[in-house]
């Protein structure tokens, strides 16, 4: 019983700290004042560094142009999710600015920015509810005939309804009763539901079945049309038809084009391709 007081009052003590730290990502006094964005997204002079002052990303500048398709590849801990990071304000960067058709990330309200951008990540989170409710986070005035038009955009319906109660199944702690392929679909249905102009992609197949991996590829063919998609690419099986490819090394953008001049013309990208390609 000591033993268990003691872990109790340990567990207190860090939820306390954690909720009296400060708020560093917060709302600006003014905001401007946005609806739906079209999705031109431009990094300028942008430095970025964690608590150990060795910069993620050192000056970068670039423009990625609305419905651009772009892939950023390079080693790990190059800066490529730190990158995509700075968009939806995970972060906020020290140096330069993120903007959106012009607009500072930092101007917005959280609420407008981040209703403008959908997000699919390696390990989708969910919650212990049911699996209409999760879908709901994608967006929580859709109906239900909306949110059932998603998970079939999704390729999710028909395995959501062999579920013993459906959409209103109980998936348990971070999605426990579902596999990995079907939590992608459920985070790809609520990208579906948002209908967001700028989508992030962090390798959202990087670890399906090949069954799986299919019916993701081809719901993500339908939801990237039209959208400025950022896809953190960790395999570059899946990237070789992006517009556009930003190559990152020791935080610093190295080289910018398509695959094929790429691989033709920047050493690193070529080395990364090459050894990926020998290991498959």
């Amino acid at each position: 019983l000591n033993n268990d007081t003691k872990r109790g009052a340990a567990a207190l003590d860090r939820i306390e700290a954690i909720m009296n730290a400060p708020l560093t990502i917060t709302d600006p006094e003014k905001p401007v004042a946005v609806k739906r964005l079209q999705g031109n997204l431009d990094f300028d002079n942008v430095t970025f560094t964690y608590k150990d002052d060795i910069p993620a990303l050192k000056d970068v500048t670039v423009r990625i142009p609305a419905g651009t398709t772009c892939a950023l590849v390079g080693p790990s801990g190059a800066g490529k999710t730190t990158f995509a990071n700075l968009v939806p304000r995970f972060y906020d960067a020290v140096m330069g600015r993120v903007t959106i058709d012009g607009i500072d990330v930092r101007a917005m309200r959280l609420a407008d920015l981040r209703r403008n951008i959908a997000f699919v990540s390696q390990d989708p989170v969910l919650f212990n509810d049911t699996i209409y409710n999760n879908l709901l986070l994608g967006r929580q005035d859709a109906t239900r005939a909306e949110v059932e038009q998603a998970a079939r955009e999704a390729f999710a319906h028909d395995f959501i309804m062999s579920l013993p109660n459906g959409y209103d199944t109980m998936v348990g702690e971070r999605g426990a009763s579902v596999s990995g392929g079907q939590r992608q679909r459920l985070a790809v249905a609520r990208a579906f539901l948002r209908n967001a102009p700028v989508l992030i992609l962090d390798e959202a197949t990087s670890a399906l079945d090949s069954e799986s991996e299919a019916a993701i590829q081809e719901a993500l063919r339908k939801l990237v049309v039209g959208k400025t998609v950022l896809i953190i690419a960790h395999r570059f099986s899946t990237i070789r038809d992006a517009s556009m490819i930003i190559v990152f090394d020791r935080g610093e953008i190295v080289a910018t084009g398509s695959h094929i001049e790429l691989y033709a013309a920047n050493p690193l990208y070529k080395t990364l391709y090459d050894r990926q390609s020998t290991a498959a």
